[in-house]
């Protein structure tokens, strides 16, 4: 976390903090997607369970997953419930890292570079007006 916030001061570009936040995507990329492709998401090595990727909605069909997930924090919060089967946390918490832990398996299944991509969008938000204070405050300026 240390290395995100150094990597985010205002015009930082320190090599480390990009490499931190390099290092931790890929890591939970590969962590997740293996996890994942090893309980047969991904197709059974028998072909008894077909590879989504072969089928022209499979992207869209894991996306519906995350939102899934997603939904059901806000049920959670909403609800003010714990959750059923990590009984310590709350539900919501759960489901979003429910949420992160399927994206981060897509990532890996569709080789997507998050780690890249990550870096580039807080780059590019930084430098954004409509992601200053002073501009959501003004008048007409973003709410959420």
């Amino acid at each position: 976390m240390a290395a995100i916030i150094t990597y985010l001061d205002i015009d930082s570009d320190k090599a480390m903090s990009a490499m931190a936040v390099a290092v931790a995507s890929e890591t939970l990329t590969n962590a997740c997607h293996r996890l994942a492709a090893h309980a047969g998401w991904w197709g059974t090595p028998d072909g008894r369970v077909e590879d989504p990727r072969k089928n022209p909605y499979g992207f869209s069909n894991k996306l519906m997953l995350v939102v899934s997930e997603l939904a059901e924090a806000m049920e959670g919060d909403r609800k003010g419930k714990m959750d059923d089967k990590l009984p310590e946390y709350k539900m919501r918490d759960v489901e979003l890292a429910d949420a992160v832990i399927r994206i981060f398996d897509m990532a890996g299944a569709y080789d997507v570079p998050l780690d890249e991509i990550i870096l580039a969008k807080l780059r590019f938000n930084m430098k954004r007006a409509d992601h200053k204070v002073e501009h959501r405050l003004a008048e007409g300026g973003k709410a959420y």
